[in-house]
């Protein structure tokens, strides 16, 4: 088996417990890990301004969004597995060089053409930040608690980049303009990216097998069309004949894809990888935790602005309490997983998440409900977090490191996936009813049994999966 040129870090496996360079190294992967996140959400609230700005239509201002979500979701299994050949140090630093450019065109855009040009390469680095980001982190730190700590910390930004993002794309905006939150982000890739050279160990497969060009090209078509036609569903329903044409064609090239990663002798992606029951139910159990967790996070912020009628600031108070309760998930959920494995804290995290969502069924039109609707949500996204940490881990551990950026890639697809299908699949129940109420209710009593029902299924799913390391149990 061909091993791996990352440059070991010199951490004794049995301590948590990192070293001056490991927390420098961790905090470019999470930086950078970070700053894509907020990009997310950053823009969501400056919509409006941005589009009397530019001269954009309501129609096209979804655009804004799928511009990015487009190329970040559908090329990261490709990138992914470049950077496993052809270096993850260099593509990650290629990345993040064009997105800091691409946020830069982005903030001096002069019409909806140059913005949304920008935004598409800002999904393009994006695409080649995450998975490697994520497999130099996985590769850098070895399997163990060293590795614990540092996607706990890791998953803890995650979560907080997007509600940071849109607290602070309405400060923001409201302050300096629209533009300001592209230049966050600017900002962002201009401190990180001279870190970055001289911290990363680079890390590759030395072998290099030939890139399975027609797999890329059918999964990348695949992933494209199925992002492109469930974001357009988000705003303009399933009826239209573009998002039915681009859901078909999505759904052929995906299963055009799976028949020529059987055939070929050097496949993107490992059939054999996917049947891991690590990888087949703990991508699972990601995807159900970030679609669902963003599909609340969407109807409450129309429960409390439409319902309740709070302020974009008192909205972002909701959702800054909710992200102080996320990195504190994000500091004791990596101890759980040490104590009772990811396994069991990925079902426990799915219930838990299933549970607290529930509860929003309790909501109602009086003010006093904004304390419900607060703690309800941070309690889920405390759970939430703890299954993005251990889903990670389910999926990564015991993966050779010459794989990790398959597995990564992975990983971040699910996560790009979910955060991308929730909205459209349950949040058009809330926009297209005639009551919002109702439809905030319907939306969370559906959202809470698919995460319960995903907690079942990876319990069955992995009942019988063993394995040495604790974190893996």
């Amino acid at each position: 088996m061909a091993t791996d040129t990352t440059t070991p870090t010199h951490e004794p496996l049995g301590t948590p417990h990192l070293s001056a360079r490991d927390r420098l190294v961790l905090f470019v992967l999470c930086a950078a890990q970070f700053m894509v996140a907020l990009d997310f959400s950053v823009l969501n609230v400056a919509l409006p301004t941005l589009g009397a700005d530019l001269g954009m239509s309501r129609s096209g201002l979804q655009w804004a969004v799928t511009a990015f979500a487009l190329p970040s979701g559908g090329f990261l299994l490709l990138f992914g597995r470049i950077g496993d050949l052809y270096g993850r140090r260099r593509l990650f630093l290629t990345g993040l060089a064009l997105f800091g450019a691409a946020s830069l065109l982005a903030t001096f855009a002069w019409d909806p053409a140059s913005f949304l040009t920008g935004r598409a390469l800002q999904g393009l680095g994006a695409a080649a930040i995450v998975p490697t980001g994520m497999s130099l982190l996985t590769t850098t730190f070895p399997e163990g608690p060293a590795r614990d700590r540092a996607l706990g910390i890791s998953g803890t930004l995650l979560s907080l980049g997007f509600t940071v993002g849109m607290v602070a794309g309405g400060v923001l905006t409201d302050a300096f303009g629209w533009r300001s939150t592209m230049a966050l982000l600017t900002l962002f890739a201009v401190l990180v990216l001279p870190l970055a050279p001289a911290l990363l160990p680079e890390s590759r497969t030395p072998d290099r097998p030939r890139l399975d060009v027609p797999g890329a090209i059918a999964v990348t078509g695949g992933l494209l069309a199925l992002i492109y036609a469930l974001s357009t569903a988000a705003d303009h329903g399933f009826a239209r004949t573009d998002v039915i044409a681009t859901l078909i064609a999505g759904v052929l090239l995906l299963t055009t894809f799976a028949y020529i990663e059987s055939r070929t002798p050097q496949p993107l992606v490992s059939l054999p990888m996917l049947r891991r029951r690590t990888v087949a139910w703990g991508n699972l159990g990601g995807l159900v935790t970030f679609s669902m967790m963003s599909t609340v996070v969407f109807v409450l912020t129309l429960y409390l602005q439409e319902i309740l009628h709070l302020s974009s600031f008192e909205t972002g108070l909701v959702f800054g309490v909710q992200g102080i309760l996320s990195a504190v998930a994000g500091v004791y959920a990596p101890k759980v997983i040490g104590r009772i494995g990811a396994r069991r804290t990925l079902i426990a995290s799915l219930t838990g998440q299933a549970a607290f969502t529930a509860t929003l069924l309790t909501l109602t039109t009086h003010t006093w409900s904004v304390w419900v609707a607060t703690a309800a949500v941070s309690l889920a996204s405390m759970c939430h977090l703890g299954a993005i940490i251990s889903y990670g881990l389910t999926v990564t551990s015991g993966v050779p490191d010459e794989e990790q950026g398959l597995a990564t890639g992975l990983v971040t697809s699910t996560q790009q996936v979910g955060i991308t299908v929730g909205i459209p699949l349950l949040g058009v129940l809330a926009t297209t009813s005639g009551d919002l109420m109702s439809g905030v209710h319907t939306v969370v009593g559906i959202d809470a049994t698919i995460a319960l029902g995903a907690a079942v299924l990876v319990a069955v799913g992995l009942g019988g999966n063993r394995k040495a390391h604790p974190a893996a149990v």
